[in-house]
Order: C-alpha cells, then sequence, then structure tokens
C-alpha cells in the first residue's frame, strides 16, 4: 500500500503523460494480454528526459513491444537521429504502427520485425550512441554481447527489469528461467571492466552502463 502510494504521489508531481501513450496504455489493457510491459509514465518520461541529455543520433531499442517506450525516446532524442526498434512478434505489428504513425515523433523511428540477435548484426560496429534493452529476459546477456559491440565508446545501455519485481533476491524464483536470465546479465555485467553501470530502483530496476 505504501509503494503505490508513493508512485502516486510521484506520478502526481511529474510531468503528465503525453494524451497518445494514455491512450495507448487504455488500449494495450482492453487487448492485450501483458499491458504491464508498457514503460509507464514514469520510466517513459525518465527516458525522456536521458534521451533530452544524451543527444544520440542513432538508437537501438530491443524489445518494442506497444511502442511506448520507442516514442518516449523519440520525444527527446534531436529531430535528425534515427530510433530503430526490433520487436520479434509479428502480430503486435499493427498495433505498434497505427501508434507510430500517429506521433509527432514517429518520423525518427523504424520498426524491424524479426529476432533482435540476428538484426543487429546487420549494423556496423560502434554505430549506435544509445541501446535499450527490454526484451526476452532468458537472452540478457546474449543481448549485451552483441549490443556493445555496436555500442560507440561513452555510449549508454539502458536495460530494463534488472530487478524483476524483486524476484533477483527471492529464492523462490531463482530456478524460473526469466528471473534465471535477469540473475546471470546482473552477475555479467557487474564483471565487466569496459563498463561503468548503476541500478535504479525504478518499477522493476533500470540499470544504466556506459561504454567506457
Amino acid at each position: 500500500m505504501k509503494e503505490l502510494k508513493i508512485e502516486e504521489y510521484i506520478l502526481s508531481h511529474i510531468d503528465s503523460e503525453p494524451e497518445l501513450l494514455k491512450r495507448m496504455s487504455r488500449e494495450a489493457n482492453v487487448k492485450l494480454l501483458r499491458p504491464r510491459m508498457i514503460s509507464g509514465n514514469i520510466q517513459g518520461r525518465l527516458l525522456k528526459i536521458l534521451t533530452s541529455m544524451l543527444q544520440p543520433q542513432n538508437v537501438l531499442e530491443i524489445g518494442t513491444y506497444t511502442g511506448y517506450s520507442a516514442i518516449c525516446i523519440a520525444e527527446g532524442a534531436p529531430d535528425t537521429s534515427q530510433i530503430v526498434t526490433i520487436e520479434i512478434d509479428d502480430e503486435m505489428e499493427s498495433f505498434i504502427r497505427k501508434y507510430f504513425e500517429e506521433s509527432e515523433y514517429g518520423h525518427k523511428i523504424e520498426l524491424k520485425i524479426g529476432d533482435a540477435l540476428q538484426l543487429i548484426h546487420l549494423y556496423e560496429d560502434n554505430y549506435f550512441d544509445l541501446i535499450f534493452i527490454d526484451a526476452n529476459k532468458r537472452d540478457y546477456c546474449a543481448y549485451y554481447d552483441i549490443a556493445f559491440e555496436k555500442l560507440r565508446r561513452g555510449g549508454v545501455i539502458l536495460a530494463d527489469n534488472t530487478l524483476w519485481n524483486g524476484k533477483v533476491i527471492d529464492e523462490r524464483f531463482q530456478n524460473d528461467d526469466q528471473t534465471r536470465g535477469v540473475l546471470e546479465f546482473n552477475n555479467h555485467i557487474k564483471e565487466d571492466t569496459r563498463i561503468e553501470k548503476v541500478i535504479l530502483p525504478i518499477r522493476d530496476g533500470l540499470t544504466i552502463i556506459r561504454k567506457k
């Protein structure tokens, strides 16, 4: 109850959710099986501000879902930027494209449908300035290892769900494939001396990683 009240307090004291994203969230809650996967306004505003600060020209998002986070990133990105977002579920394509077309920032976003582990190879090393990982937790280490080579020096990786609703410290869930994937990722980057990293306890945890 206390956590809920804190979240309500935060939401009442930050920038309001854009109308398009409100509508997307409502439709997701009616039509989709896992609407909680949407970033939501707290994380969405954070993504927008971080992108505004970093001013990346080339952005990669691994895991589009509805396109909510991609639009938030596009809000903060320079008008000349290109945001490539990869979604493996082709059944989501029409939902995503509808909102990208309606968004005033949609011209910055390129949607690709397919397996990110294959599609990332299409891009040159050191190509991206910012990479947001929010896809299958079992593959987080694989996403990270491939994405790292595509990230320029000084670039930033954001990895979502790295506290996994508290399951990372709950032994009851640590044999679950998704939880194990998050644990392996967290341990993997802990030992990586090529980066600086910090975990923010926002929603399910957001890790910020900077390539030295």
